[in-house]
């Protein structure tokens, strides 16, 4: 039970967990963040898809960092210009990814080139999360991954690229 004054429903893991990331857009943002490696709003603007309205999309931006799951810097480049990077608590998300995307392949009507990155992450299992994870570190922490690791990212995006060309199903991580 919750008191009085404490805005959420409940205590429970699941129900806190889809408090933050249960609206229609903030997953997309990560997995964009995440996955399409985009850091600032235009890029994440007009690289989604799925079409998110710059007043919506700021929203998320805002509520991502307040929950902790993003972290803004200036850009030095420009001033005007934030950038958006993943924190640790956005990096260890990337298991719920890896299953959000399994689940979706196997129960909705995905696209082929837009799931092969689901494929290869479930085919990879936990050991390539990590690598993904140490990768996701070393991009937006600044923490350096083991020297002469592959890139997962590298690795995600060609399969991408290959599936958009028409090339063959994705081949299995190694």
């Amino acid at each position: 039970m919750t008191d009085v004054g404490d805005p959420h429903r409940s205590g429970c893991p699941i129900n806190l967990a889809v408090e933050v990331l249960g609206d229609r857009w903030s997953l997309v943002v990560l997995r964009d963040v995440m996955f399409g490696d985009r850091h600032y709003f235009r890029e994440l603007l007009t690289g989604s898809q799925e079409g998110i309205a710059s007043n919506i999309l700021a929203d998320r931006l805002r509520r991502l960092v307040g929950h902790g799951l993003l972290w803004r810097s200036d850009d030095a480049t420009h001033r005007q210009k934030i950038r958006y990077s993943l924190t640790e608590a956005g990096v260890q998300l990337v298991p719920v990814m890896a299953a959000l995307g399994s689940w979706g392949r196997r129960h909705l009507p995905v696209s082929h080139e837009l799931s092969v990155r689901a494929e290869l992450l479930e085919r990879g299992g936990p050991q390539l999360w990590d690598r993904f994870m140490a990768e996701l570190r070393e991009q937006h922490l600044g923490i350096p991954r083991p020297p002469g690791t592959p890139s997962v990212f590298a690795e995600l995006q060609a399969a991408y690229e290959d599936a958009v060309r028409g090339g063959p199903q994705a081949a299995p991580p190694r």
